[in-house]
Order: C-alpha cells, then structure tokens, then sequence
C-alpha cells in the first residue's frame, strides 16, 4: 500500500519497503504571491523547479556521503524525479538549523543595531521552527530541551554537525568561485535507531550563494555547478 505525505515543494512517499521524495515543481512564498525560498506557502511553479533541487541535492548528499557523514539519502533518480531516502523521525514537527557566514538577511533585521550588513559571521548557528503559522520562530537551546524538543546532547551534536556539513559546502562551492553566506538544513533520526542524520534537501533553496557581489538564484545553481 502506498502512503503520501504532500509538502509545499516534494510529497514523501512510502511504497513497500521504498521511502522517497517525489519533487514537485512548485516553488514557496509569500502571501502576496512573491517567489521566496524562506516563504511558508505556495507562491506559483515553475517549469522544472523539482528537477533544479534534486540534481542539487544529489550533489551534495553524495559528496557528504563521501566524506562520511549521517544522512538519509540512499540514491536519487533524475529522470523519474525522485529521490530513495532512509525514513526518519524528526525532532518535534520539524526544527531548521541555520549556519551564517555572513551577516544577511533576518539576521541584520534583528541585530542591525550591533552589526553591519555584509560582516563576516564565525560560522553564528541558530535554530527555528518548523511552524507555518508562527513563522518559523527562532528558538534557544534552553527552550528547545525546555519543550523537549532536543536533549542537551543533541542540540550539541546537531549544531556541530550543522558546522561541519556547512562549512564542506562552503569550501565546495568556492571551488565554483561562489561565497555561501549561510545555509539552512533539517536533522531527524534514522527510525529505529537514535543515529541523529542530515534530512530533508540541500538545494539551492537552503541556502544563499553569491558570486562575488550577484545573488545567485536557487533555480540557477546547478549551472554555477556545471550539473547541466
């Protein structure tokens, strides 16, 4: 029997003993139908939008793969659209851990009094989340262990490996001559197990890339990676 669970951008699908992501080309926004990567609704589609993000996605899960480390993904299938993932269990209904290089966006929109847009961040983590109707809050280690979200333990483990995984796409991209100023991914455990993993995607639209002062658009990153 097979089960869909259907998302803004991908359905999850469980057939038999087969976990995948089926991408969709719809892409998130606001609600004044404006394209936007952290938007928490449907804005439109756009022709070839799912395929953008999964040869993204391919990308980098196998260069992780490589380098060791913790993640869902299996295999990916270009053609058919999907990608095969390991099932996981995520911490509440879902938590976005965000590593800035670069003081950007939200975070000048808050700090903007003590910092400068454009100033080198030390690889600043933050956690929010996943809640469409609160937009996303930012949220503290103490209130995530609090709310029991996360141990102490894992929040530690979780924003060490969201360094770490961060920074080996940051070095690979400037492979490419492109600057990632910060990164936002999802972490779960593996079911039946308590191995914490690297989940979800890592396209274009987790992250914002530059090439030196042109923002790269999250459709257009698979070209700067010569994915096409």
């Amino acid at each position: 029997m097979e089960q869909i669970k259907k998302g803004k951008t991908k359905d999850f699908i469980q057939s038999g003993d087969r976990s995948y992501f089926k991408f969709k080309d719809t892409l998130t926004g606001t609600a004044d139908g404006s394209f936007d990567t952290g938007g928490n609704m449907v804005a439109g589609s756009k022709e070839g939008a799912g395929l953008e993000s999964l040869k993204v996605s391919k990308y980098f899960f196998e260069i992780l793969k490589d380098k060791g480390i913790k993640t869902h993904y299996i295999s990916s299938d270009l053609e058919e659209g999907t990608m095969d993932i390991k099932p996981a269990k995520l911490f509440g209904d879902g938590i976005e851990v965000i590593t800035r290089f670069v003081a950007v966006g939200s975070f000048i929109r808050r700090y903007g009094k003590y910092a400068k847009e454009g100033q080198p961040l030390n690889a600043y983590t933050e956690i929010t989340l996943k809640d469409d109707e609160r937009e996303d809050p930012l949220i503290t280690k103490d209130g995530l262990v609090e709310l029991g979200i996360l141990t102490d333990s894992q929040y530690e483990e979780i924003k060490d490996l969201n360094i770490k995984i961060s920074t080996i796409i940051k070095e690979e991209l400037k492979k490419f001559d492109l600057d990632l100023y910060d990164i936002k991914l999802e972490y779960g455990m593996i079911d039946g197990s308590d191995e914490i993993a690297l989940v979800d995607e890592v396209s274009g639209g987790n992250m914002r890339a530059y090439k030196g002062d042109q923002y790269i658009d999250p459709m257009e990153l698979s070209k700067y990676l010569n994915l096409n």
